[in-house]
């Protein structure tokens, strides 16, 4: 991986042996609440945590070849850890500081869509912009009709549950999704902002679940039926095609750092253009990045380095981030709390509509059923950035990144819209 002015360590005893000794150190320090404050403490629970965590899903029978494995056990593992008492309660302050105002999670983000976008083939990126709205839709409208179909036959009207079940599931998330949508009903209906959000919160932390539980069965059902997949590739007809002549290259410390550089820039351009543009930051520099790719801008030597600084934080920081969506954004309590069986089954019945739509037209539009399913379909059932990482650790296709983020931040905006002239039409 790295050029020979770095010293490697061969023997794998070796590096076992140093890694229990470090867990150790941070595992004691972390249940005698001694963890050191900001970046250093956080960071270092979240990668141990999220390694042993990691690997007992990876090795759990039943869970790691129909659940997602590591993914799965790590965010709810590690949301169970941190909120029962087991370790000091500060910690877990520490650590969601951490995620959330300290930035991490939008380090990753940026990180992973600009090396994935970079880091792909030009032609793909153009073909596969152009369809992929129409496969968002298709997943948005089955998700409605069977969130619908089911509510009607459980007593709940096919409107509430389209309104408060399935509209707040594939809307984007919390921030981005649930909040905005509770200010837009609340002043347009007759239920209250508490009420509604009483309703949507539950079946955002459900639909959230089930969409990692069904990534990492997608993930497996690909493998029973490979003519499904594209095993991370998105587009049926066209293969991400490399530079024959391109010898695949040490990566240096350099390289990383310039990599991660860009992965930074092109935040700050998102979040520049988002003061004066009324859309997400994410979105932003997802079109941003994806027009100096398609228009050729970007010396291919700092596109590869783009895309060994995505490879880098996914091989290496992917279980800490786990941990850190577990601990900061998964309620354990709330989402047992909400488990009644109606409940259950028209969150489950959105989801799944979610699926089926957007494998239907994925298919129609050129795309692998399964990658447009977790995509198009998953990340827009799913809570917002956080939830993206998770669908797309569980089913092993993080270099598709840029595309569950379009879903997450674009088709969330469209729900809210499409909420707003709902409730118009009604009046």
């Amino acid at each position: 991986m790295f050029t020979n002015d770095v010293i490697t360590i061969k023997d794998k005893r070796m590096i076992n042996i140093i890694f229990a000794l470090s867990a150790a150190v941070i595992l004691f320090a972390t249940m005698q609440n001694k963890m050191p404050t900001g970046i250093i403490g956080a960071i270092g629970v979240m990668a141990v945590v999220g390694y042993i965590l990691n690997v007992v899903g990876d090795k759990t029978p039943i869970v790691n070849q129909f659940f997602g494995g590591g993914a799965i056990v790590i965010i709810f593992g590690s949301s169970y850890i941190f909120h029962s008492g087991i370790i000091p309660h500060e910690i877990a302050g520490t650590i969601t500081t951490f995620v959330k105002g300290g930035g991490f999670l939008s380090f990753f983000i940026a990180s992973l869509v600009t090396g994935s976008i970079l880091g792909m083939d030009t032609n793909v990126l153009k073909k596969a912009a152009l369809k992929y709205i129409p496969v968002i839709f298709g997943g948005v409208a089955c998700a409605f009709l069977f969130a619908g179909l089911i509510g009607s036959f459980l007593g709940e009207g096919f409107f509430d549950s389209v309104m408060l079940i399935a509209l707040p599931i594939m809307g984007g998330g919390m921030g981005a999704g649930a909040v905005p949508l509770v200010e837009i009903m609340s002043g347009n209906s007759s239920m209250s902002a508490e009420m509604l959000m009483s309703k949507m919160v539950p079946a955002l932390a459900i639909g959230n679940a089930i969409a990692i539980v069904m990534a990492g069965l997608l993930d497996k059902l690909g493998k029973f039926y490979p003519s499904l997949t594209g095993n991370g590739k998105l587009m049926r007809e066209a293969e991400e095609q490399q530079d024959e002549q391109e010898q695949e290259q040490p990566t240096s410390i350099n390289v990383l750092g310039i990599g991660a550089l860009l992965a930074i820039t092109m935040y700050f351009v998102g979040a520049m253009l988002s003061s004066v543009i009324s859309m997400h930051t994410y979105a932003l520099m997802i079109i941003f990045v994806a027009l100096v790719k398609v228009m050729g801008f970007m010396p291919r030597e700092l596109e590869k380095a783009a895309h060994a600084w995505y490879q880098f934080v996914v091989d290496n920081l992917t279980p800490a981030l786990l941990v850190g969506i577990g601990v900061a954004y998964t309620d354990l309590n709330q989402i047992i709390a909400s488990l009644n069986l109606v409940y259950f089954l028209m969150v489950f019945a959105t989801v799944f509509g979610a699926i089926i739509g957007t494998a239907i037209i994925g298919r129609l539009m050129g795309f692998h059923p399964i990658e447009a399913s977790i995509t198009a379909g998953l990340c827009m059932a799913n809570m917002g950035g956080t939830g993206d990482v998770a669908v797309l650790a569980a089913s092993k296709r993080m270099e598709l990144m840029p595309f569950a983020q379009i879903s997450s931040r674009i088709g969330g905006a469209f729900m809210l819209i499409l909420a707003t002239l709902i409730l118009e039409m009604l009046q």
